[in-house]
């Protein structure tokens, strides 16, 4: 997966967009900050979830943070194998490391995301 293909929401997540589905995983600035990953909880399949709200739950060696859907939907499929190698999101978060995919609500919700360019200037300005 190319990074310049996804759009990015402002708790460094990312999603890739395929019709009515949305391939979600958090950013390589999300997983440099958060450093080795050792657990992620996963969202069960079926359950419905809100944009901006959290989804899963990482833990890594330096502490927990919830990850935080960019949109609203479905669970549709998880990434069952993060259960036995959660360092995948360290190693390739925009390829292996994905996290679920949902089946989208509403596809207008992308709009409201950064393309990749603008995601690079809002981590700039979030590092100062």
């Amino acid at each position: 997966m190319n990074p310049e293909e996804l759009k990015y929401h402002k708790e460094h997540t990312w999603v890739k967009v395929t019709g009515k589905k949305a391939t979600i995983g958090i950013t390589n600035y999300a997983q440099d900050q958060l450093g080795d990953i050792v657990y992620i909880d996963l969202p069960e399949v079926g359950i419905a979830v809100e944009a901006n709200s959290e989804f899963a739950e990482i833990e890594s060696t330096k502490t927990t943070s919830s990850v935080i859907s960019p949109v609203s939907g479905t669970v549709v499929e998880v990434n069952e194998n993060l259960s036995e190698t959660p360092e995948t999101i360290n190693e390739d978060p925009y390829g292996k490391g994905w996290a679920a995919i949902i089946e989208l609500d509403d596809t207008s919700e992308i709009d409201n995301l950064m393309d990749l360019s603008d995601y690079e200037k809002y981590v700039e300005e979030e590092s100062k």
